[in-house]
């Protein structure tokens, strides 16, 4: 009986399409974000940057998002009710003593933002 063997050709074809087809796997993995971070939508670091500004009772009652990667919205702490701008870096609440940097970066990031009754001019 004669041994069988793998010819070194036949062996390099078999090599090249399993390389090959273990790249586009790997292609295909990437493009779905298979491998990376999830990076959290911007409601999420709002409510985030909430928490760790104000406190765990505080929640997010209402965002929009705005301009630059911004959300601005309401919270809620108790029975008080706060608007604030989140950007990736900063929380600014409308409590803040810079109330006029708070009022621009709220009409630049959020210009057609819902306002309360109280704040809308008459």
């Amino acid at each position: 009986m004669a041994k069988r063997t793998i010819r070194t050709e036949r062996l390099i074809i078999v090599l090249g399409g399993a390389i090959v087809l273990l790249g586009l796997l790997i292609l295909w993995l990437v493009s779905r974000n298979a491998f990376g971070h999830q990076e959290p939508t911007p409601e999420q670091r709002a409510q985030t940057q909430v928490h760790a500004l104000v406190g765990k009772k505080a929640r997010v009652t209402y965002t929009e998002t705005g301009r630059r990667r911004a959300v601005c919205g309401y919270l809620r702490n108790g029975n008080e009710v706060v608007a604030f701008v989140s950007r990736p870096n900063r929380l600014m609440l409308e409590t803040d003593p810079l109330k006029i940097e708070f009022e621009q970066n709220q009409s630049d990031l959020c210009p057609g933002f819902l306002k309360r009754r109280g704040d809308l001019p008459q």
